[in-house]
């Protein structure tokens, strides 16, 4: 891009080339500038101000700290979901703007960020954690690049995962409990409380806690026998809730329920009109399938009591997602077909479903091996 400056009379002026505008060539003039040294330093920002389009951020200065600020504000908060954005938010404030948030962008290198996830990984956190760590400072250095035009390269391209035992998940490490521990978590959660309708449905559906809360009546088909996932109940704290999307197209499904659920959700919809008379004008009125004694919604945050209580009164480790696993765990073993569980759970790969569930899967080859073993013996 040329340029350059001029004096005018008593004054002077810069200007430099735009290039060829609707076809004509074009440039920027200024004027009205005291000394040649004005003119030459308003014409070195013009030029700079043009060719960053504008820019909001000084590249020169950003620390990471502020640039994930930035990020946060500028991609995450319009791209993502809100759990997302919670989860993105803790990632940046609690680690990564404390462990590298004074150093300038433009110094970051692979070094030390590979430095970074490792001392995470030998601080004993998860696979799932330092991978999230990963992402997001895979994703936030990637617009770093482009389009926010502040590095010349993605410095996490060179950056590589720590290197985890690929051992299959055992029943203990996702909490999967037994049909026995079930019958005494709903023994003690029985149909007068408001947590009976909640675990039922995810034990019978595998359905995630978000969507449980966020069930309505219009989504239950109590003829056809199904329920339709198609939204979740988001907190927004300080009893505040919204509507939000399921987690990820696949997401969006219909489940087939038998008639142990449809009972139970029948003897729900009796319970509920015989509140709604007894609390009158102080009962909450609503479409939700899960509610207390008073109409209130039964949120996200409250089945986190049923978890004290499981695994402090009760001694059953557990948490409100055990139930997802349980029912899928139950499936496998009762023979049913995996693609089936994986549309029932909502996973977007079939991958996804066996990975998970890789205990049940051994077993299941061993059984294939039993069955061929036993066809073997029959002939002999």
């Amino acid at each position: 891009m040329k340029g350059g400056v001029r004096q005018r009379g008593l004054t002077w002026s810069y200007y430099f080339d735009l290039g060829i505008v609707d076809g004509k060539r074009k440039k920027k003039e200024k004027g009205g500038f005291r000394t040649k040294g004005e003119s030459e330093k308003a014409l070195r920002k013009a030029m700079t101000e043009y060719e960053n389009a504008g820019s909001v951020i000084d590249e020169s200065n950003i620390t990471v700290s502020d640039y994930f600020d930035y990020w946060f504000k500028e991609y995450v908060l319009i791209n993502c979901k809100h759990n997302t954005q919670s989860g993105y938010r803790l990632i940046i404030d609690n680690h990564i703007k404390t462990s590298l948030g004074v150093y300038k962008l433009k110094s970051l290198n692979p070094t030390t960020l590979q430095q970074f996830l490792n001392s995470k990984y030998k601080n004993g956190y998860t696979r799932g954690y330092v991978a999230n760590f990963y992402g997001v400072l895979s994703g936030a250095l990637k617009a770093a690049v482009y389009p926010y035009q502040l590095l010349k390269d993605n410095p996490m391209t060179y950056v590589s995962m720590p290197k985890y035992d690929n051992t299959p998940k055992g029943n203990n490490d996702m909490k999967i409990i037994t049909l026995d521990q079930f019958n005494q978590i709903i023994t003690r959660f029985n149909k007068t409380t408001s947590y009976y309708i909640p675990l039922q449905i995810a034990f019978n559906t595998g359905m995630r806690a978000s969507e449980v809360c966020g069930l309505t009546w219009d989504c239950v088909d109590l003829v056809n026998k199904t329920i339709r996932v198609e939204k979740i109940i988001i907190s927004k704290g300080k009893g505040v809730f919204e509507f939000g999307t399921p987690k990820t197209k696949s997401s969006y499904r219909t489940i087939s329920i038998g008639d142990t659920l449809i009972n139970i959700l029948k003897s729900n919809i009796i319970r509920q009109k015989e509140n709604k008379f007894k609390y009158g004008e102080f009962y909450t009125k609503n479409d939700f399938v899960c509610t207390q004694e008073n109409g209130g919604l039964v949120s996200n945050d409250s089945l986190k009591y049923i978890s004290r209580v499981v695994n402090n009164e009760l001694g059953i480790k557990y948490n409100f997602h055990s139930l997802r696993h349980t029912h899928a765990t139950i499936l496998l073993e009762g023979g049913a077909v995996p693609k089936d569980i994986q549309e029932r759970l909502g996973h977007s790969k079939i991958g996804t479903t066996m990975d998970t569930y890789s205990h049940v899967t051994l077993k299941m080859k061993n059984d294939t091996v039993n069955i061929l073993e036993n066809i073997f013996a029959t002939q002999k």
